[in-house]
Parts: C-alpha cells; sequence; structure tokens
C-alpha cells in the first residue's frame, strides 16, 4: 500500500524530534486596534488550523513553502472563504499537543487538522498511550468547537521498534478517524518519503518540492470539506 522504500527513510525519522530548537511557526491570526476595510473580510473567514510537527511547520523553510502555505494559495485562487493557519512546531510530541491544545483553541476553529504521533514512535512511547493523547487533543477540540470538522494526518512508525509496534501505530490513525468521525490522510508523505530528491539534507524533512507534493496528499482530503 505504501512506498516500499519508506521502513528505509523511517529509520532517520529521528531528525523531526531532533528539531527541537527549530522556530515555531504557529501562525495564528491576532486583531488589530484599528480594523482596515481588508481586515474585515479576514473576519468572515473561517479557519483551518494544522497542528502538528515540524512536518507542518515546514522546517528550514520559509513559512509560505510550507503545505499549510501552499494549500492557502489553492484555497485563495479558488475564492473560498477559509484561512490557514500553521501551528506546527518542531519537537512536538503527543503530550505536548496535549499540553500545548487549550492555548491554540484560544482562536476560533472550524477544520481542525492534526499532525501529531511521529514523535512519539521515536520515543518508543506506547501505542496506547500516544493514542489516547490523541484523543484527548480531539475530544477538547470537540468539547469547544463542536461544530468543528476534523482531519487526521496518518504517519509511519520505524521499523526498527518491530512489526507489532509498526503494525499499532499505522492502525492507530484509522482507529481514531473512525472513533471521531474525521476525515482520514493515510500516510502525510505519501510519494515523498524515501525520496532524496524531495527531502532536505537530512533525508527526513520534505524540501520545497516534498511540501508541494504534500500539499496535493492533504488537499484530496481537505477539499471536499470545504
Amino acid at each position: 500500500m505504501y512506498n516500499l522504500r519508506i521502513p528505509f527513510l523511517l529509520l532517520g525519522l529521528c531528525a523531526i524530534w531532533a528539531c527541537q530548537d527549530a522556530p515555531t511557526a504557529a501562525n495564528a491570526a491576532s486583531g488589530s486596534g484599528e480594523q482596515q476595510p481588508e481586515k474585515q473580510e479576514e473576519v468572515s473567514r473561517k479557519n483551518i488550523v494544522f497542528f502538528g510537527t515540524s512536518l507542518t511547520a515546514a522546517y528550514q523553510l520559509s513559512p509560505e513553502q510550507g503545505f499549510p502555505a501552499l494549500i492557502q494559495d489553492k484555497i485563495d485562487s479558488l475564492g473560498l472563504a477559509y484561512r490557514c493557519i500553521n501551528a506546527g512546531l518542531s519537537g512536538e510530541t503527543s503530550v505536548d499537543g496535549k499540553n500545548r491544545i487549550d492555548w491554540v483553541l484560544q482562536q476560533p476553529v472550524d477544520i481542525f487538522v492534526l499532525e501529531l504521533g511521529a514523535n512519539d514512535a521515536l520515543r518508543g512511547l506506547p501505542v496506547e498511550e500516544a493514542q489516547q493523547n490523541l484523543q484527548t487533543i480531539l475530544d477538547r477540540v470537540k468539547a469547544k468547537y463542536p461544530d468543528c470538522k476534523l482531519v487526521i494526518a496518518g504517519m509511519l512508525a520505524p521499523p526498527n521498534l518491530g512489526p507489532r509496534y509498526t503494525k499499532d501505530f499505522a492502525a492507530m490513525y484509522p482507529e481514531l478517524a473512525k472513533a471521531n468521525d474525521a476525515a482520514l490522510i493515510p500516510f502525510l508523505l505519501e510519494g515523498v518519503a524515501a525520496d532524496p530528491e524531495l527531502n532536505l539534507g537530512d533525508g527526513i524533512h520534505p524540501n520545497e518540492n516534498g511540501q508541494k507534493i504534500v500539499a496535493q496528499n492533504v488537499w484530496k482530503v481537505l477539499h471536499q470539506m470545504l
């Protein structure tokens, strides 16, 4: 089902966790005292929040090269009234996300895209714990914004953790999607993982061209909700 080269690349996924000193890409919109006419239109837009790791934060790239910004470009080209908010943070684990989600939810959220879990696998966190943390995040989103639409981005675990762990980890995302009536992106890095031409020198994080493919993977699912 997935690119057979993926397990080779996933051995090095520890770079995602190692990049904890990378700058946050949380770009929550803030209002100003004097609202100009063009800002008035922004207020009427619905918010799509991308909540995740360095993959969402566009590690070592400029913000406009990351897939949330590329999706914003697509949305704008179609004249849709949605605003993409990049709440990705390098090194984020599911526990970190659980601790940070209430801050992110201070702004209205109409569509919530959850991209977490890879760093949990790198630390060998039991799948059951990771799944519970992710469920807690989703529960808080639904409690604060009951009408919010949910999207879950699937990931894969490094093969060195053993076949049982990798199997359970991969199954975690469909289970969460089903339990929360969420749309599922089967594998966020489909078509990008294991391809050196689509990743940075670390072999892990998508480069500018890789981010374009990731944006396509997300858009295939997201556009049905707009």
